[in-house]
């Protein structure tokens, strides 16, 4: 009795397989016929997007790409001549991927696009990319709008060493200068 049970459950099994078989294979012929037929392309907020129910969508990547938003996050960068090193970005950021040395300077450096005066210089502002967390925190707090998300979203590296950008505008040997210049400034008020 055991072993006429035993059959009956391989036999089904069997043909309930083949049927699965079956069904995906049936699936994927109608879906052939339908991806003959290349979709137009065009952004989500187009009125006609989702109203291209057929076709093929897949984009001939890196010779097409889909529009970037405006408002999205992507890769980080700082202009150096708005920066005024107020150490905002580095502080807010929870993963620690901003590090910033600041030297103070002698007199004002310079003033930014907006008419804030610089008085610090910056011989290190590095930003690790490979540890962003693409949270835009950073770009909120910063209050020269120096540090700002590009639209550039595609930045593979062999080397993870190249993930860190630096946005020094200061050789070594001019931060050890400026470094220099200040102890002066400093022992010459104590005096």
């Amino acid at each position: 009795m055991k072993k006429n049970s035993i059959s009956i459950e391989r036999n089904k099994g069997f043909w309930t397989a083949v049927h699965s078989l079956w069904s995906g294979l049936m699936l994927s012929l109608r879906h052939i016929k339908k991806a003959t037929k290349r979709r137009e392309q065009m952004y989500v907020s187009d009125p006609d997007y989702f109203t291209q129910k057929e076709g093929l969508v897949t984009l001939k990547y890196p010779y097409e790409t889909i529009p970037v938003p405006d408002n999205g996050r992507y890769r980080l960068h700082n202009e150096m001549d708005d920066c005024i090193v107020c150490d905002l970005c580095a502080k807010i950021c929870p993963v620690n991927c901003i590090e910033i040395e600041s030297i103070k300077a002698t007199e004002e450096i310079g003033i930014t696009s907006d008419g804030t005066k610089k008085r610090l210089y910056a011989p290190k502002f590095d930003i690790d990319m490979a540890k962003c967390c693409y949270c835009g925190l950073c770009t909120t707090v910063c209050p020269t709008d120096c540090l700002t998300m590009t639209k550039v979203y595609d930045f593979p590296e062999v080397d993870i060493k190249n993930m860190i950008y630096h946005f020094t505008d200061l050789t070594p040997e001019q931060a050890r200068e400026k470094q220099e210049l200040f102890k002066k400034q400093q022992a010459a008020k104590a005096k």
